[in-house]
Formats: structure tokens, sequence, C-alpha cells
């Protein structure tokens, strides 16, 4: 319970010294620390989920090849089970909203919409990983540049706002820039995600789908492979 407070909580505090303190990003008008840690809480989640998943069938090797069950369970547990450390980090986030003064909004109710987007595209990209490292067994050292690659391409130490259109609605291609940017409005108040949020919706979707897809597809030879 404690490692699922520290790791969001101290990344909030070396991303405020470097990039709120030193490098002046802005931050909506809000104070850097809220403001990067409402971002932080989704995209850990995602983060840890896409990594538990990529390596879930290889790391159930001695199950897989002696019992039969749909292999499809073994990315999903590890994609739900991120939910509760996410939900013991969301305690931190109460408490900073309460000593910041921000009150919730009618828009919090949907926060439950953009915390299932953010496990539909983990579990999307986990699909993929998962199946493609029972062949391909160097995926697991593309996983973690792939996590700090995706980490910058996601405005959680910058915001959406210094990207001029049309480049900042086309980085909603990026399914993570939905579910941010939808946590941010949703509990400090920033500006909606809009058209974002639509084309975020659309690639998490086709992840899901085409991961799916994919996964069964191949999901005959595991027990061979593994």
């Amino acid at each position: 319970a404690a490692w699922a407070v520290i790791q969001p909580f101290f990344t909030m505090v070396v991303f405020t010294i470097f990039f709120g303190r030193l490098a002046k990003i802005p931050s909506d008008g809000l104070p850097y620390p809220i403001w990067s840690y409402a971002a932080l809480l989704p995209w850990m989640y995602f983060a840890q989920a896409m990594n538990q998943a990529s390596q879930s069938l290889v790391g159930s090797a001695n199950l897989i090849t002696k019992v039969y069950f749909p292999r499809l369970l073994v990315p999903t547990s590890a994609v739900l089970s991120g939910l509760l450390d996410f939900a013991i980090a969301f305690l931190v986030l109460i408490g900073m909203m309460l000593y910041y003064g921000i009150a919730p909004t009618a828009a919090t109710l949907l926060l439950p919409g953009f915390l299932l987007l953010a496990l539909v595209a983990s579990l999307g990209v986990g699909l993929w990983l998962s199946a493609l490292n029972v062949e391909y067994r160097d995926i697991r050292y593309v996983v973690p540049f792939l996590t700090q690659f995706w980490l910058f391409a996601t405005p959680v130490v910058y915001p959406s706002s210094l990207l001029p259109e049309p480049w900042r609605t086309l980085s909603g291609l990026n399914p993570m820039v939905g579910v941010v940017e939808g946590f941010r409005w949703a509990l400090l108040g920033t500006n909606p995600p809009g058209a974002m949020l639509a084309a975020s919706v659309l690639v998490a979707v086709g992840l899901l789908v085409s991961g799916a897809f994919y996964f069964q597809r191949v999901e005959e030879g595991f027990a061979d492979l593994v």
C-alpha cells in the first residue's frame, strides 16, 4: 500500500522541482504539484498495467502449460490488479484537493469513464505485447523504452495547450492524452478535452479490438512457445 503512494507522490515532487520550478512549465493556472499529480495517477496505472500485462503470459508459463483456461484472463487480470493501487493513490489526490481548496465539480462524475478509457487502452496494448512477447522475447527490452517515450508523448509534465492546432487535436491519437486531459478537467476544472477525447476513444477501442483479435489468433500456440 505504501509503494502505491510513494511512487506517484515522489515522482510528482521531482516533476514539480525540475519542470514546475526550474523549467517554469505552465500548469493551466493551477498549482503544479496537484496539476501534475492528477495526470500521474492515470498515467502510472496505464504504465504499470501495460508492463505487467506484457510479461503476464511468460510469467505464467507453468500454469499455461499444465492447465487449459482462457488465456485472455492472464493479461486481463494483470490490468485489473492495478486498480487497487490506483484507488490507494487517489486518496492522496483527495487530500491535495482539500489542501489547495479545490472543490469537485459535476464533471467529477465522469471520472470512472476516463479511468475505463485508461483500462481499455492498457488492455489493448497489453494484449498485443503479451502475445508478441511469447514468440519474441526481446519485447521485454522494448517495453521500458516504449513506456518512457510514451510518457513524454503524453501531456503529463506539460499542458496540451502548448500545442497549436491541428497538432493539439491530433495528439489525441495517443489514447492517454484524452485520459490525462479528462482527469484534469473532471477534477481540477481545466479546459475540456473536446476533440482530443474523441480521437483517444477511437484509438483505444481500436487497440483493444485489434489486440483481442491478434491474441485469439495466436493463442493456440502459447503452450508450445511459452
